[in-house]
């Protein structure tokens, strides 16, 4: 007898990203930076991205919010839109002759022309709202790939070779005083930090229905995808120590 699944249910949480909850896991990842590496660069830089979390977490709700001064305004011009059209047509007369059809067409040119311009104006005013929340999306965007470009220059040096005795060092050489198990930590944390940082992006391609906003997540994600993969690298590396 086949087994009934369960029921779906969508108040779980497990069919959207709750920002709430990113930022409850980006919490602990900070206290795990700093409880292994307190006072490292990786560890501010973790309590820096929590705040870019937070903030991340309030332009959201933000973002979901009406503008109601906008629509307000749209709105009235969509009825003096109407008024006009009215008064216009209500004030047109049907010509006697052949003689009145100009005036007729000079009157209408003049009816079509406001209808023409407030509509304009009620288009721009709609659209006003979502250029507005393209922007803020676009802002916080471009701050999340500042973070994953700043995740990337923290593991930039932090070289396995040195553990395998294959890199002769110069004087510009720098300091590698971490233990294999130290250096994989710290790599799997900058691996974390990335992580988190593309769901933080993709909270936006979530809210914000809009083609710019999207492309730019998508690029946020590919560009995190692809340091994590680089860091990851590192880590088989130091996997092949441990045998």
């Amino acid at each position: 007898m086949a087994r009934k699944r369960p029921p779906l249910n969508d108040a779980l949480g497990y069919r959207r990203l709750e920002a709430a909850r990113i930022v409850a896991t980006l919490d602990t990842l900070c206290r795990r930076i700093t409880e292994r590496f307190p006072e490292s660069s990786l560890a501010h830089l973790g309590r820096e991205t929590y705040g870019v979390a937070q903030h991340t977490h309030e332009n959201i709700t933000r973002l979901q919010r009406p503008r109601l001064g906008i629509r307000i305004a749209s709105v009235l011009l969509l009825l003096v839109l109407i008024g006009i059209a009215s008064i216009a047509l209500l004030n047109l007369r049907l010509p006697a002759g052949v003689k009145d059809l100009a005036a007729l067409a000079q009157a209408v040119a003049a009816v079509i022309d406001d209808v023409v311009f407030v509509g304009i104006a009620v288009v721009f005013l709609v659209s006003v709202e979502a250029r507005l929340r393209r922007r803020e999306a676009l802002k916080g965007l471009h701050e999340l790939r500042s973070i994953a470009h700043i995740v990337d220059m923290h593991q930039l040096t932090k070289d396995p070779e040195h553990l395998l005795g294959q890199a002769e060092r110069t004087p510009s050489s720098p300091e590698r005083t971490m233990s294999r198990g130290q250096l994989s930590r710290y790599l799997d944390y900058c691996s974390e930090l990335l992580s988190l940082t593309s769901k933080l992006a993709a909270l936006y391609g979530q809210h914000v229905d809009d083609p710019v906003v999207l492309g730019a997540v998508n690029e946020v994600e590919v560009l995190a995808t692809g340091l994590s993969n680089k860091i990851w690298q590192k880590i088989m590396i130091l996997d092949t120590l441990k045998s």
